[in-house]
């Protein structure tokens, strides 16, 4: 702190805004400015009818505070506008990322339709041979990788259509198998039938045989 003379006065001088180093110092500072400031702060309120809360903690963390009200309602409020600043400030922030990112989007889309059209053949009048060797260098790149997947897709249309055919043939088979089973039991079935349609004819006519009084040939 230094001293002035100005207009014949002696008046006090500007403070230099630093920590004060001498803790005596440092604590009378405070404790005088910590008055001074409560003291504003009342008045402030008091004269213009405003909410003032003011809240200050010493070094030692010992807490000072003035409210024109009641402090916790007053906080509480503080919290309430400042989350809705903060939203505001949040939404406004995005909107302009959004317009940001509209306006990157819509360079590129332009870019790639004006690429496009060259690629097609069209606008060429204004590009110079640097470009149009360019353009030629992406339409043979372009036919290349074209073709390269031409030849895939067919690769795989005919593994498909190989793999098929092996399960078809293989279903085949299987039928053929399937029905040579079939027809071997109705064989053998026909076979147990004929067997024993035969063993009951037998068994009929030496019934037969036996059926009846016994005659004699002299005919008594």
């Amino acid at each position: 702190m230094f001293l002035k003379l100005c207009r014949g006065k002696m008046v006090r001088g500007k403070v230099q805004m630093k920590r004060i180093e001498n803790a005596s110092s440092r604590q009378v500072t405070f404790s005088k400015r910590r008055n001074g400031l409560l003291k504003k702060a009342y008045e402030l309120s008091v004269l213009c009818d405003a909410e003032v809360a003011l809240i200050i903690f010493s070094q030692k963390g010992r807490l000072y505070e003035f409210s024109s009200s009641n402090m916790q309602k007053t906080i509480q409020k503080y919290m309430e506008l400042t989350k809705e600043r903060n939203s505001g400030m949040e939404v406004e922030q995005h909107m302009q990322h959004l317009k940001h990112e509209a306006s990157f989007l819509a360079k590129n889309i332009e870019l790639v339709e004006n690429s496009h059209r060259k690629l097609l053949g069209h606008n060429l009048g204004t590009c110079s041979m640097e470009e149009l060797h360019e353009i030629d260098n992406q339409l043979e790149k372009s036919l290349r990788n074209i073709r390269s997947r031409k030849s895939q897709l067919f690769k795989e249309e005919i593994e498909k259509l190989q793999a098929k055919e092996k399960f078809l043939l293989e279903e085949n088979e299987r039928l053929s198998q399937k029905v040579k089973m079939k027809q071997r039991q109705a064989l053998e079935k026909q076979r147990e039938i004929g067997s024993c349609s035969q063993s009951a004819q037998s068994s009929e006519v030496v019934t037969e045989l036996f059926i009846g009084l016994p005659t004699t040939r002299n005919g008594s």
